[in-house]
C-alpha cells in the first residue's frame, strides 16, 4: 500500500508527537492529520475531501474511544483508509473487538516503530 496521507487518533500530544515522528522517520513525504478523539476525526473526514490512506487508532480516549469511533466509522460508506489500532492496550478483548472491524487490519502495541509502518506498507 502507497501512503501519502495518515491520520492519528490518540488523546496524547506525547504520543502524537512520537507517531508523527516515526512516520516521517519512515517517510518525510507522507503528510499527517492529526485528532485527539474519535469525535473530532469523523469530523475531520467528513469535511477533508482527502481521505487517509492509513488511520492509526488509539482505544483510550475520552468524549469518543477508539472502539466507539469504529462503530461509528463502520456505518460510513466510504471506509476506504485502513485503520491500524495503535494503543498501550493489550487485553485480548480489546484486540478481538478491534479486529472484528473489516477496516481494521493490524494491532500495534504503543510505540509505531519501523516493523509496522512496513507491515503497513506490505498490505
Amino acid at each position: 500500500m502507497d501512503i501519502k496521507l495518515a491520520m492519528i487518533i490518540d488523546d496524547s500530544e506525547s504520543d502524537q508527537f512520537l507517531a508523527s515522528n516515526e512516520i516521517k522517520r519512515f517517510d518525510e513525504n507522507i503528510e499527517i492529520m492529526q485528532a485527539y478523539d474519535g469525535v473530532e476525526a469523523l469530523e475531520m473526514l467528513a469535511a477533508s475531501n482527502d481521505k487517509p490512506d492509513v488511520i492509526f487508532l488509539d482505544i483510550n480516549m475520552p468524549r469518543m474511544n477508539g472502539l466507539e469511533f469504529l462503530e461509528e466509522y463502520s456505518k460510513l460508506e466510504d471506509q476506504s483508509p485502513v485503520i491500524a489500532m495503535l494503543t498501550s492496550s493489550d487485553v485480548s478483548r480489546d484486540r478481538e473487538q478491534a479486529m472484528s472491524f473489516k477496516c481494521v487490519k493490524d494491532y500495534f502495541l504503543k510505540l509505531l516503530d519501523e516493523s509496522n509502518m512496513q507491515a503497513l506498507r506490505d498490505l
